[in-house]
């Protein structure tokens, strides 16, 4: 059998590097291939997780099994069974869930969802492409948002 050296000192403290984790909570495809099209311009490693709805969201979070703690939550505000203010709801509850970052998705330009929104301690806003047939889509709010904030964010934490 091989002999392996020890290239620590005894009580010498290892951290481990971990991918950035990332999930996405979003039931529009064209939106989830939009936000993954964005993502990978970062060039940095990173573990994407996805869910359709608050609800699927919150049983990502709560399984022991995955162990998901991520480092940012892109949210969509406008979905089926559990939206988006629902869900940040139940999330700032939650002792174990209420710490992370999270981002709005939305092409809601209600005041009264952003408002709801930032009452509940979002980390930040972002515009969507309204209209994906056109030369008028804003793909360039989420090509901004990945380029500076996320990717800033994601260096911080590995």
């Amino acid at each position: 059998m091989e002999k392996v050296q020890n290239l620590f000192l005894p009580g010498e403290i290892v951290r481990i590097m971990k991918k950035p984790t990332i999930l996405l909570v979003e039931d529009d495809e064209l939106d989830i291939i939009s936000v993954e099209r964005s993502l990978k311009k970062l060039e940095i490693e990173y573990e994407l997780h996805s869910a359709y709805n608050g609800i699927e969201a919150l049983k990502l979070l709560r399984d022991p099994d995955l162990n998901l703690n991520p480092q940012v939550i892109l949210l969509d505000i406008n979905m089926p069974r559990m939206n988006g203010i629902e869900f940040l709801k139940v999330l700032r509850e939650d002792e174990k869930l209420k710490h992370l970052k999270v981002f709005i998705m939305t092409t809601s330009s209600e005041g009264e969802d952003r408002f709801a929104a930032e009452k509940l301690g979002i980390s930040g806003y972002i515009i969507k492409p309204l209209n994906y047939n056109d030369n008028t889509k804003r793909s360039d709010s989420m090509d901004a948002f990945v380029q500076f904030h996320l990717r800033k964010i994601l260096l911080e934490s590995s």
